[in-house]
């Protein structure tokens, strides 16, 4: 049986409308990402995390001895799919298998934007994307559930997981 691509769509949806702050300022980014690091080292995997305003400006970064500068470079392909698609990246994958909608349809370079998961808006209830939080190292679909399980704790809320497997555009 193949993916559910609407079932998918509606589960990120739900993430994405539950998971949003009242505020979110450079200190709770420290909060959230002291909190990763510490799932991190719990789960005892390698990760790179990034927290980061939507002008670039990087908060809190942190990498484990297993990553390299391909993560970093990935991290920044994730970013900018999030600040361009105002939603996650994993959803923009979900989407762009939905409407055959690629990177290139939109104008843009796969060097610079990718449609995969590890992508992560920061939304402010009543607001918009303030910040964004990007990870690398896990498949696709697993750093967008490290995502969504650090700040589901962060928050203290529980959301539906992501159990449907998307394949890379």
């Amino acid at each position: 049986m193949g993916t559910d691509l609407k079932k998918a769509e509606a589960i990120l949806r739900a993430q994405e409308d539950k998971l949003q702050f009242e505020a979110f300022k450079n200190e709770d980014a420290l909060k959230l990402g002291m909190l990763m690091v510490d799932e991190i080292k719990a789960r005892g995997i390698e990760l790179a995390v990034c927290i980061r305003k939507v002008n670039g400006n990087i908060i809190f970064q942190y990498a484990t001895e297993g990553t390299n500068l391909n993560n970093q470079r990935w991290m920044q392909r994730k970013f900018n799919t999030v600040c361009y698609m105002e939603t996650s990246s994993l959803l923009a994958a979900v989407m762009s298998d939905i409407t055959g909608e690629k990177v290139a349809t939109h104008g843009l370079s796969e060097t610079e934007y990718k449609f995969v998961g590890g992508g992560f808006p920061v939304r402010i209830k009543g607001s918009g994307i303030t910040m964004v939080i990007t990870v690398s190292n896990l498949p696709h679909e697993e750093d967008h559930g490290f995502i969504v399980d650090c700040v589901s704790k962060y928050l203290g809320i529980t959301v539906p997981a992501m159990e449907e497997e998307i394949p890379i555009p």
